[in-house]
């Protein structure tokens, strides 16, 4: 018998069961050693007799079968070996020790690396994403062994459209793509930034069940302005000066095109793109292109959801979102889409009349209409003058008179600067006008957040809201351990902290959160005639379904990760 070990087991017994019903075939057009070469279709010693008679396997493997549940167990049993050996470490030495560990089961054998990410997403969403993806980015091109995803450059201008058709798969329903101009609060790291693709990809696998065989991590390789990375002699980018304007565009337009005459309905997400090229490519191709830019959009649909959960957590009705005062630090397109979509949501209660109490910071200060130059993209969101003169504040006033003098219920970071919540500031915050005020520390990796969860509860006191955007160490508020990475859109329970059990709660049934949300979103493309259906599924039977009907739809599109018979097919 194989020996389950404890904690492995206890995974096991809190994650989906394995299946014992025998999937569908998977037709290979392979055969041999190639089969074993291929993460898809590799199993490992989970092969059994008869299909390694089938696929010409005998002799290529032990001679022992192992099967999906033992290799799942032998894994875990590996990753806290792991764990207990590196123990007082630097902790950037265990992060890639781990980030190791699991990248070379992703290279080797797809479909066991995604079981074991989706059972412990909780454990490993931090080292395939944020903090550890920074680190990853900042060392990659010393870290690469195996290509993953596309990587299209300034060289290939006029190639685009053949080498799509180099990727090996048919159907393309995701692509994450970056330039590497602004990643994370990391800046520019060329062509390096192509973890942070990979990274988001694969938590999407995960967590919304995307198939991984349909998403496309991609690179736009314009050059890099990072002179450290110029001068590296291991750097894998192109080794020249970002290109700009006309000739950037021109480059972005290609790809675009490319993608679309493949994959004309695939979603293109734009990540980590810097400010001035995030905004021009989203009003350039949104109205042409499916896509949409993560730092403007995503971000701020995720911390919208946060910030009418602080409302509820207020004893507020939702309503009273139009009345609460936000001080947001960060004019870059994270912060101002931030902005955007908060102001749109308070003319939808108050009506378009409404006047947002939003104030908004960059490293001059307080934004005001007296300021000589403002960003275009920023000009919305300064404050007239007389406005604040009430409050006794002034243009380019900075962070702790503002907190103080307009003693905001919500406090929000994306500053990328590490540390500008200071023990001030966060004092500052008792003074809120709320019982409950909110901190939200968003900017990535952990090294740039505004403030630690430790500070916030010591400072701000123990009476707040605190959502970050990387993880934190637990904080120990006595009766309750609070976990502090949390979906700020948890806070729509209502709930003022994250316990243990909840947080276990929600990362045994993310995919059915994720579930209610893409639910969600169905109805509101079928409310605006966008939709376009799946499968079989056309927008008229969408438009008939219920609420649940519409979830369970969902759920039945969700990829999970299982081993399938396979039959070689020349």
């Amino acid at each position: 018998m194989w020996r389950l070990a404890g904690s492995a087991a206890s995974n096991l017994r809190r994650a989906r069961p394995f299946s014992t019903c025998i999937p569908g075939p998977c037709i290979v057009h392979k055969r041999g050693a190639d089969i074993l070469h291929d993460p898809w279709f590799n199993k490992d010693t989970g092969f059994p007799l008869t299909e390694r008679d089938r696929l010409g396997l005998r002799g290529l493997l032990p001679p022992r079968v192992i099967s999906f549940e033992q290799q799942y167990v032998r894994f875990m049993e590996s990753y806290h070996s792991l764990e207990k050996n590196t123990r007082g470490q630097p902790e950037g030495f265990v992060s890639l020790a781990k980030w190791r560990i699991l990248n070379r089961l992703h290279d080797r054998n797809e479909t066991l690396y995604y079981r074991v990410l989706i059972d412990n997403i909780e454990d490993f969403a931090p080292i395939i994403y944020t903090p550890t993806v920074g680190l990853v980015c900042q060392n990659y091109s010393g870290l690469f062994r195996r290509p993953r995803g596309m990587y299209f450059s300034a060289k290939d201008k006029g190639e685009m459209m053949s080498m799509i058709y180099n990727w090996p798969a048919h159907q393309v329903d995701m692509i994450v793509l970056t330039d590497g101009s602004r990643i994370l609060g990391l800046g520019d790291l060329g062509v390096q930034g192509i973890g942070i693709p990979i990274g988001k990809l694969d938590m999407y696998v995960a967590a919304a069940g995307i198939n991984p065989q349909r998403i496309l991590p991609v690179m736009l390789d314009v050059g890099t302005n990072n002179q450290k990375l110029l001068e590296d002699r291991l750097y894998l980018g192109l080794r020249q000066p970002r290109l700009e304007g006309e000739e950037y565009l021109s480059i972005v337009d290609e790809f675009m095109e490319a993608v679309h005459t493949r994959w004309p309905k695939a979603i293109v997400q734009f990540e980590d793109f810097q400010m001035k090229w995030a905004f021009e490519t989203l009003q350039r191709y949104r109205k042409r292109f499916c896509m949409f830019n993560d730092d403007i959009q995503g971000t701020a649909g995720v911390a919208l959801a946060g910030l009418l959960g602080t409302v509820r957590t207020q004893g507020r009705p939702l309503a009273d979102f139009a009345n609460q005062k936000i001080v947001v630090v960060g004019a870059g397109s994270a912060g101002l889409g931030v902005l955007n979509m908060a102001v749109q949501a308070v003319k939808r209660m108050a009506g378009a009349d409404a006047n947002p109490q939003f104030f908004l910071l960059d490293k001059d200060g307080l934004i005001t209409k007296a300021r000589r130059v403002i960003d275009p993209a920023a000009a919305p969101f300064a404050k007239a003058p007389a406005e604040i003169e009430k409050l006794g504040l002034m243009e380019g006033a900075n962070l702790i008179e503002v907190v103080k003098k307009v003693k905001p219920h919500v406090l929000l970071g994306l500053s990328g600067v590490g540390g500008v919540f200071n023990e001030e500031v966060l004092k500052a915050m008792r003074e809120s006008d709320s019982t409950k005020p909110a901190i939200f520390a968003m900017s990535n990796p952990t090294m740039n957040a505004e403030c630690a969860a430790v500070d916030a509860f010591k400072h701000a006191g123990e009476n707040i809201v605190f959502a970050s955007g990387s993880p934190f160490k637990n904080v120990d508020l006595g009766m309750v351990s609070v976990l502090t990475w949390i979906g700020l859109g948890t806070l729509l329970s209502g709930a003022r902290l994250i316990s243990d059990g909840m947080l276990q709660a929600a990362s045994e049934c993310i995919r059915d959160i994720t579930a209610e949300v893409g639910a969600a979103v169905i109805r509101a493309a079928v409310a605006e005639e966008l939709a376009e259906g799946h499968g079989d599924i056309g927008p008229r039977e969408l438009r008939q379904m219920s609420e649940e009907e519409t979830v369970e739809h969902v759920k039945h599109n969700m990829w999970f990760p299982v081993y399938s018979p396979l039959v070689h097919e020349k």
